[in-house]
């Protein structure tokens, strides 16, 4: 039988080093202090042990418990996320492509007793990731299909090189890999003043110069601005799949994907009613 207690909140965050109920304490603005500063130095900031120990091995039973409901599809294209331009000279990194694969779990796909959900709707997490942001407004996303994810990455499984099209994305690392599932990236790489194609060539030639790789460890939250930072997760390899849950939010209200790209992430258009639990999933995959 699947559980469907639900402790307090603070035997599921750790609120002792992550004191978001409250961000006009002391240590609350200090985290965000040291937060921003690093966003502002390198496009990223690591949060290790965000969540505990205890939410961690329910998150990771989670994920096996949704790994049927993943929807697995490959593309090809390039670090742009654009349509190959066939007038642009050779060489440019534009006309370079390479292959994505990995598996997507939907956000309606996730039962309501599913401890991942009741965290990505807990406002005191939204509105954390909105101070760290500066934001004066945060939502979650209002697409039904794309709000969280978990995204499944097994053997062979790769994310190319490349920039994100949004201004920042938030992970929560549940479970690593055997082999292989680094995340890397190039801070800073582009600017919207210099699109530095010749460096973004050398990185998708197979250039090291500049790469970081972060631990990305399971129970840190992440929050990532890749538009300007180029980034990849390299080939998963071994049994063990890699499992990234992507809380989406934005400074928009409402905000909803397209048909095409709920087509290409969880392989289908029309959003469905969530399960009630985990029992109702697991009686639908037998």
């Amino acid at each position: 039988m699947v559980s469907n207690a639900f402790p307090k909140w603070s035997e599921i965050i750790n609120l002792k080093d992550y004191p978001i109920e409250n961000l006009e304490s002391p240590q609350a603005k200090a985290l965000l202090e040291k937060c921003r500063r690093s966003l502002q130095e390198n496009g990223s900031c690591e949060m290790p042990n965000f969540i505990t120990p205890l939410a961690l091995s329910r998150l990771v039973q989670e994920g096996e418990w949704l790994l049927g409901s993943a929807f697995h599809n490959s593309l090809v294209g390039n670090a742009y996320l654009e349509e190959l331009d066939p007038s642009l000279p050779e060489g440019d990194p534009r006309r370079v492509l390479d292959v994505t694969s990995l598996g997507a779990v939907a956000y309606d796909d996730f039962p309501l007793d599913s401890w991942l959900r009741k965290i990505y709707e807990w406002d005191p997490v939204m509105r954390f990731i909105g101070a760290i942001l500066e934001l004066p407004e945060i939502h979650r996303y209002g697409d039904p299909m794309s709000g969280l994810n978990l995204a499944v990455m097994k053997e062979g499984d790769y994310l190319r090189w490349h920039f994100d099209q949004c201004d920042f994305v938030t992970s929560l690392a549940i479970q690593l890999a055997e082999n292989g599932g680094e995340f890397e990236f190039v801070p800073r790489l582009r600017s919207s003043e210099n699109p530095n194609y010749e460096k973004v060539g050398e990185i998708l030639a197979g250039g090291r110069e500049g790469v970081v790789t972060l631990a990305n460890n399971p129970g840190t939250l992440l929050l990532f601005q890749g538009r300007n930072s180029i980034h990849r997760v390299t080939k998963i390899a071994g049994a063990t799949p890699r499992l990234i849950a992507l809380l989406s939010y934005a400074e928009k209200a409402d905000l909803v994907g397209t048909d095409y790209l709920r087509r290409i992430r969880y392989g289908r258009v029309a959003c469905r009613k969530a399960p009630s639990t985990f029992e109702e999933v697991k009686s639908r995959a037998s």
